[in-house]
């Protein structure tokens, strides 16, 4: 069995706008079946090397001559050709990730969106004037900051490298993205397209592998001058711990165990669609995943009972199918939510989603599982599980709420369902996270919305314009004329 839909010889990477046969390879499964389904290339730091060293020659070159116009134009020709080429997106992430149809192509249909966004936002990027002492005009400007890594997880390729290599160029720097050994199709897809829309050689170079190879010397490589890393808390730490030695910047996006908390007040009737998405979108491997679900006692049973009713008509099912989830991403994934379930044996098992009888034995399926009367120090409630399961924990008042919602390490997202208005902005500011939303889970993806966390959800941000000053150096120059 091959992945479907490719045009392109997967086994490929992209080096100074050359496509490059490596010595090594590495199998590609297909978690819906469990089968190998090609092959990619397996680089490592000659290969890495030899990529920085191609972004800082395009840096020197065509690239690094444009016009900030003239990158917004490329990057808009890119997003135009991944709009064009979704539904061929779709099938490769569907196959090579697991993910069921409808959400592979909507991640096809955000990237062309980073795109388009980036393209708009390249040459609105400006400095300022500061006003100083007499006889100094003194300004600021913004500058790329030159050769930038990008190490990139499996559970959203496509939108991840949207939101920073996207930014990245629209900057002016020249990328170096390392996918995820998991999930490199799309990657290599992408760049093919970017190199057909005119991208100048060495803008974006691509270089599979496996992450203590390929992925290790990115980080530690001397040259590389900003690192983008999303991923486990684990893998974060050494990537922060290889820059620090280079005296490198970086932004790291590290997962989460966001909250939604559902008031008395709470229109359940417009939360009840977001409390559960929120929780098994991706099969659960979501970084911003709402896992947990805060409830006022008075209502508590009637947040469960409803959500467990729509628990119980979900569908597990191979992607190409499209039921509302497909597999985990290996074998290795679905032993670690498995270990989870079996910890969480002590609570109320209030519903559980299906496994459909035509999935595939090999595939790595896990039936969706709500549970109920969880502590907020049980360890389902404390830690990441990266897969299908959502805990919900009953409160009794704003204060209380506020301290089990607070009451983890990490800190990305948070939601707040309620009809009090003065409520919605206490928690607003009160939530540790770097995204709230009031009313509403998500935003609708939200391309224009800053993304990031604190505590050991990680720092910096991507998305919105706001990753264009992450992905930049502010340089300061103070004139004297007397």
């Amino acid at each position: 069995m091959t992945v479907t839909a490719l045009w392109f010889d997967p086994t490929e990477m992209l080096i100074g706008g050359r496509w490059l046969k490596p010595a090594a390879h590495l199998p590609v499964e297909n978690p819906s079946t469990g089968e190998l389904v090609a092959e990619i290339a397996r680089g490592g730091e000659w290969e890495i090397d030899a990529a920085v060293a191609a972004a800082e020659a395009a840096l020197a070159g065509d690239w690094g001559r444009l016009s900030a116009t003239e990158r917004g134009r490329i990057l808009a020709r890119i997003g135009q050709m991944v709009l064009a080429r979704a539904d061929a997106l779709a099938e490769i992430e569907a196959q090579d990730v697991g993910k069921p149809l409808k959400q592979a192509r909507a991640d096809a249909l955000a990237l062309a969106r980073y795109m388009e966004f980036y393209a708009g936002a390249a040459d609105k990027v400006m400095g300022e004037t500061i006003p100083y002492l007499p006889g100094y005009t003194v300004y600021t400007l913004r500058e790329p900051h030159g050769v930038t890594g990008h190490i990139v997880p499996w559970n959203y390729p496509m939108q991840i490298i949207g939101r920073s290599v996207g930014a990245a160029l629209a900057m002016g720097n020249a990328a170096v993205l390392k996918p995820a050994e998991e999930a490199s199709l799309t990657a290599l897809a992408f760049a093919r397209i970017a190199m057909e829309a005119g991208l100048p050689a060495g803008a974006l170079n691509v270089v599979p592998g496996l992450g203590e190879e390929a992925g290790a010397a990115l980080t530690a490589h001397p040259r590389v001058r900003h690192l983008s890393f999303t991923g486990s808390v684990g893998v974060g730490s050494l990537v922060q711990a290889a820059a620090a030695r280079n005296i490198v910047p970086v932004t790291l996006e590290l997962g989460g165990k966001s909250p939604q908390l559902v008031f008395a007040d709470a229109d359940l009737e417009k939360a009840l669609p977001f409390l559960v998405n929120a929780g098994i979108q991706n099969a659960g491997q979501t970084c911003s995943a709402a896992s947990r679900i805060l409830v006022e006692r008075s209502r508590y049973a009637e947040v469960v009972e409803a959500m467990a009713a729509r628990y119980r008509a979900l569908r597990v099912g191979p992607a190409m199918a499209d039921h509302d989830l497909g597999p985990l991403i290996s074998a290795r994934q679905k032993a670690v939510v498995e270990g989870y379930f079996a910890a969480g044996s002590d609570l109320t098992l209030a519903a559980e989603g299906r496994i459909v009888a035509e999935a595939p034995a090999g595939g790595h399926y896990v039936a969706p599982r709500l549970l109920a009367d969880v502590r907020p120090g049980h360890r389902l409630a404390q830690e990441e599980i990266f897969g299908p399961a959502q805990v919900v924990i009953a409160f009794d008042d704003e204060a209380e709420a506020l301290a089990i919602a607070n009451g983890t390490e990490f800190g990305l997202v948070a939601s707040v369902w309620s009809e009090n208005g003065a409520r919605q902005m206490r928690l607003a500011k009160g939530l540790h996270a770097g995204q709230v939303f009031l009313n509403n889970y998500g935003a609708g993806g939200g391309v224009e919305l800053p993304f990031g966390g604190i505590g050991k959800s990680g720092h910096g941000r991507e998305k919105g314009f706001e990753a264009l000053y992450g992905f930049s150096v502010l340089k300061t120059v103070a004139a004297s004329h007397g």
